[in-house]
């Protein structure tokens, strides 16, 4: 499985930390590409269930070829820890611009809220279920590209699975009531449903089910009738009220079929509201970013060369300035 090792990158800043792995800046030695890099963590390296799985994330990985989802590049092995390259994306998560913002703009959703089910219509034709959605797990480039990531967790249909079954995996906040019962079959309409979740928390800036504990919030999902956007943001589209509340659904026999009949109904209400020119502006954003949502990225942070050079250039800026200031003072004391 091996082919490259750390020693093959020039490794840079610390981008994340989890229980699992770190994600490290690099640049590969051989192609000159800027990458981010997947490790294991030391600490866990030697566990054979998070190994298989760390594995199955990279095979699942290497399936998905989208512009939607982040870019797995290379792998290798150095000592005993496995790593991965793959795409790195500027613009910063969705749970970042949600702190930043505290909600998006309608449009800006429907935007969003498009891609996001492009990239889901992809992976589940080949097989695989997210099972993690969350905003943190949604990243957004320079050009406005949704990029969905974090495959740690997912499902491949098309393999044996490792040691979930029966047991409650996912983000409590937007998990499937199949999901939170620890159900054996989980299908797509779990990651449906997460979208649900997804498109109320843009909306509103909360998600639709809150509580003091996990336990409270995993009652609500198993139990709770679907909120309404509109009770909160009064702007929210009907038909986009209605589509939150079926993805939110208990069973998933409830909610819509897939994630291109969602994609559908988003750019329906998309085109009520800007144009019908705004659904060939969608089918080309895969190629050229999405204008609206280029405005979200958060700024490319300055390098400490850059941060230099601009504080030099204030600093002589002002120091002219006070020559000048001077200069008059004494020219107009001589008068």
């Amino acid at each position: 499985m091996a082919r490259k090792t750390l020693k093959s990158f020039q490794l840079g800043d610390t981008l994340g930390v989890g229980t699992v792995g770190t994600i490290r800046r690099a640049v590969d030695r051989e192609s000159r590409r800027e990458v981010a890099l997947k490790i294991l963590q030391p600490a866990v390296s030697q566990d054979e269930t998070i190994r298989l799985r760390f594995e199955r994330e990279i095979e699942v990985l290497q399936k998905l070829d989208h512009p939607n989802v982040v870019a797995c590049y290379d792998h290798g092995l150095d000592g005993d820890r496995l790593f991965y390259s793959m795409e790195i994306v500027r613009g910063g998560t969705l749970k970042e611009l949600l702190n930043k913002r505290g909600k998006l703009r309608i449009e800006e959703v429907l935007e969003c809220g498009w891609q996001l089910c492009s990239a889901l219509q992809y992976i589940h034709n080949h097989g695989i279920v997210h099972r993690d959605l969350k905003p943190s797990n949604i990243y957004l480039n320079r050009t406005g590209l949704i990029k969905l990531g974090d495959f740690g967790i997912a499902l491949d249909t098309g393999a044996t699975e490792i040691t979930d079954q029966g047991l409650t995996v996912g983000s409590y906040l937007y998990m499937a009531p199949e999901q939170i019962r620890g159900d054996r079959s989980i299908s797509y309409q779990a990651d449906l449903y997460a979208v649900g979740c997804l498109l109320f928390e843009l909306i509103t800036g909360k998600p639709p089910y809150e509580g003091s504990n996990f336990a409270r919030i995993f009652d609500q999902h198993l139990s709770s009738p679907p909120p309404s956007a509109r009770e909160l943001v009064p702007e929210c589209p009907e038909m986009l009220d209605e589509l939150i509340r079926s993805l939110l659904s208990k069973s998933p026999d409830d909610r819509p079929i897939n994630a291109r009949s969602v994609q559908g109904v988003l750019a329906e209400i998309l085109s009520e509201r800007v144009g019908p020119q705004i659904i060939d502006t969608l089918k080309r954003c895969h190629r050229t970013g999405s204008r609206r949502l280029e405005r979200l990225a958060a700024p490319e942070p300055l390098t400490t060369n850059e941060v230099s050079w601009k504080q030099l250039g204030t600093a002589a800026a002002a120091i002219v300035g006070l020559i000048a200031i001077g200069t008059a003072a004494r020219f107009l004391g001589g008068l």
